[in-house]
């Protein structure tokens, strides 16, 4: 991604870090993550990434569950309100996870990943794969539907966001490229694009991380 394209993802998360700090969470994400802590509870995950944390509300949850929580974002402000809440949390690029390998159990990333271009999703992929142990888990969650990428023109973020949205079949199989993939779900919302759905999935990170690197 051009690197003004990125400045601009920035400062449009900044500017909003505040509304989405205080807005209400939506019902189907509150059991999103409910689901998740039981997964994680089920396979004995203890240490977890959330890559695109945003103000810390999901990363919170889970800390307060006894789950020991990193959040990484894109934005400053981000990072700024997820300290507030007494989390561990860096200023990083998904590109670049500045953790040592196999450093998490699990990892988990909601609506966060949209903003890539399709050519850096493998890299990011790999990046997730490398942090976590062999057999780690990432709880992956994006809007899509249909083949896309570019600044999105009836945004209402300024500056407007750069999205890229793909099929269920690309995203899956992209996955695949650095994952196995234990389930993909797909979720259709009241009210939303019409083009647009939930696409859910859960990856294992395989057992022989040179099959991946």
């Amino acid at each position: 991604m051009r690197r003004d394209v990125r400045n601009d993802l920035r400062a449009a998360y900044d500017a909003k870090a505040e509304m989405r700090d205080e807005r209400e969470i939506a019902r189907w994400k509150l059991d999103l993550r409910a689901a998740v802590l039981e997964r994680l509870r089920s396979e004995r995950c203890t240490r977890l990434l959330e890559i695109g944390a945003g103000p810390g509300s999901d990363a919170a949850f889970f800390a307060g569950q006894r789950i020991d929580v990193v959040c990484v974002d894109l934005s400053s402000e981000m990072i700024r309100l997820c300290r507030a809440k007494g989390l561990e949390a860096y200023e990083m690029d998904a590109n670049d996870l500045r953790f040592p390998d196999g450093s998490f159990d699990a990892a988990y990333s909601l609506n966060a990943l949209l903003h890539l271009t399709h050519a850096e999703w493998p890299r990011v992929l790999r990046e997730a794969r490398r942090v976590l142990r062999d057999g780690g888990l990432f709880f992956l969650t994006v809007y899509g539907g249909f083949d896309h990428e570019g600044v999105w023109q009836d945004d209402r973020y300024e500056p407007k966001r750069f999205f890229s949205f793909q099929s269920d079949e690309r995203l899956v199989a992209t996955a695949k490229t650095a994952f196995e993939v234990v389930s993909f779900e797909r979720m259709e919302l009241e009210n939303d694009d019409p083009k647009l759905h939930v696409q859910s999935l859960i990856l294992r990170a395989p057992q022989h991380a040179s099959a991946t690197r």
